[in-house]
């Protein structure tokens, strides 16, 4: 199955939104998009971002 572009917004303590890009097939779960981006963001150098996935935006770009 082909893998699409997805964009994952995740606010964080800091009050910035957080962006990562998320490589998944078209029929994947919102929330296994959202888990990889958070997790993605959670070994970074960022401020910890909310693990609330209602404040999560999700996009398929391509």
């Amino acid at each position: 199955m082909e893998s699409r572009c997805w964009l994952v917004a995740l606010p964080a303590v800091d009050g910035r939104q957080y962006v990562y890009r998320v490589y998944a097939p078209e029929d994947a779960l919102p929330a296994d998009l959202f888990w990889d981006a958070w997790h993605c963001h959670d070994e970074s150098a960022h401020p910890r971002a909310w693990d609330v996935f209602d404040a999560a935006v999700i996009r398929m770009v391509g």
